[in-house]
């Protein structure tokens, strides 16, 4: 196993919010999404990654190296993609490669011209004067231009309209054809890692409920269905959440073949989209 992303008990506290004891891994060869509600910790994480708050407490390895002591280093083999575009305006598109390549010391200019003819993008155009989509994607060129072997995204399709989201996807599935190679994908729009990631990190609050690979959470999680005369106490304490109407109820559990048993014939079971997963934790009371 090539951990390419390793973050171990990471803290961080602020006035009203604490990130706790946040923990995952990610090899190379694989897409990571990142998932939680707006304020869970998402972009706090990020930023400590990239040294760009100090942690108090646990630790965080990067291509197997601490991300302090080598910081230059792992930046140069990281690639950023944010939901904003952080560029001058008022340059072109050549005019901004020129200022950005110098610092990577493996930029390649015929990969990054590759990509902007790949992707649309008129070199001679304004920052100003590109599309949000343009945007993202001139974003990607640059990070996939200096050989970065960790892309770090946070909400990098927000605002995209579904044709240009889909695009920057296969973008993303296209790169990872080199195996050597990880993506890590903050994002609150499940659907799209859905499509394309191999695990999810789920944090609410500043924890993580939990990490691993997409297809044995959507194995082991299950939407739950029936009539409110079979939920009990025992049931109850199977399912993370649970929605009651004059009809019925349902219910999210995270030990499908446990319920399975205990309702037996009387219930439906139905397969969770990660939304409906993410929905249900947020919901549920602080003190579950």
């Amino acid at each position: 196993m090539s951990l390419i992303l390793e973050v171990k008990n990471l803290k961080k506290e602020f006035s009203g919010f604490t990130l706790d004891d946040v923990t995952f891994s990610l090899e190379r060869g694989y897409i990571m999404g990142f998932i939680g509600p707006n304020g869970a910790g998402k972009s706090t994480t990020i930023k400590l990654i990239m040294n760009l708050l100090k942690e108090d407490g646990g630790t965080i390895s990067v291509f197997g190296l601490d991300h302090i002591q080598h910081e230059k280093e792992i930046k140069n083999k990281i690639g950023f993609v944010y939901d904003e575009s952080y560029y001058c305006e008022e340059l072109t598109i050549a005019q901004m490669k020129r200022i950005i390549a110098p610092f990577y010391k493996n930029w390649e200019d015929g990969v990054f011209n590759r990509y902007l003819r790949d992707f649309g993008l008129p070199p001679h155009k304004k920052i100003k004067e590109l599309s949000k989509g343009m945007k993202m994607k001139f974003s990607l060129a640059v990070a996939l231009s200096h050989q970065a072997e960790l892309l770090i995204m946070d909400e990098p399709t927000s605002g995209l309209d579904p044709v240009v989201r889909s695009e920057l996807l296969e973008i993303l599935a296209d790169t990872m054809q080199d195996e050597q190679k990880g993506v890590f994908f903050s994002t609150h729009i499940t659907s799209d890692l859905d499509k394309i990631a191999d695990f999810i990190t789920f944090i609410n609050n500043g924890r993580i409920e939990f990490s691993a690979a997409k297809d044995d959470i959507l194995d082991h999680f299950a939407l739950v269905k029936g009539s409110r005369a079979v939920l009990n106490s025992d049931i109850r304490k199977h399912l993370v959440g649970v929605r009651e109407n004059r009809f019925g109820f349902e219910g999210l559990t995270s030990n499908k073949q446990e319920v399975m048993r205990l309702f037996r014939e009387n219930v439906m079971v139905e397969k969770p989209s990660l939304e409906e997963i993410m929905l249900y934790y947020t919901r549920r009371p602080q003190n579950v």
